[in-house]
């Protein structure tokens, strides 16, 4: 697992970076759809891993050792971010700080699916407890709503 979230951030961080605090507007559902429409038209074509696609529960043909994504991430001193669209249907947001990197799968209607936190010095993952999966969440999808508007 290491070894696939290494790969999966040296495969995205190939988009342009820059920094932005995050907004504190109300989540709306058509956030996701819009993240995903400008993903789909201003995202770099990239890619995810397969063995991170089967860890956060994305689909995949028998055998694909990649899945095409549309891309965007953005650094700031401390904080690393990355959206994905894979499918179409799909989107990954990835969060890393410090010696963490969060993983939030959604789908473009159905919200938010699954939440976990790989701690790659200690060769673990865990999912996030629901209060603060949907809290961390809401902050994801809000800072990528603003990338949207501007």
């Amino acid at each position: 697992m290491r070894v696939a979230l290494a790969a999966l951030l040296a495969c995205v961080c190939i988009t342009a970076f820059a920094s932005s605090p995050a907004p504190s507007a109300p989540v709306e559902g058509t956030g996701l759809r819009s993240i995903a429409g400008w993903l789909k038209a201003k995202g770099a074509e990239g890619y995810l891993a397969a063995e991170v696609a089967d860890a956060v529960g994305i689909p995949r043909e028998a055998g694909a050792e990649l899945l095409l994504a549309r891309q965007r991430g953005f650094r700031d001193a401390e904080v690393l971010r990355i959206a994905q669209v894979v499918d179409g249907e799909y989107l990954l947001f990835m969060v890393q700080s410090g010696g963490e990197v969060y993983f939030y799968l959604s789908t473009v209607r159905g919200g938010l699916r699954k939440a976990l936190v790989s701690l790659p010095d200690r060769e673990s993952v865990t999912p996030l407890g629901s209060a603060e999966a949907e809290s961390n969440f809401r902050r994801e999808v809000l800072y990528w709503e603003q990338k949207v508007s501007q």
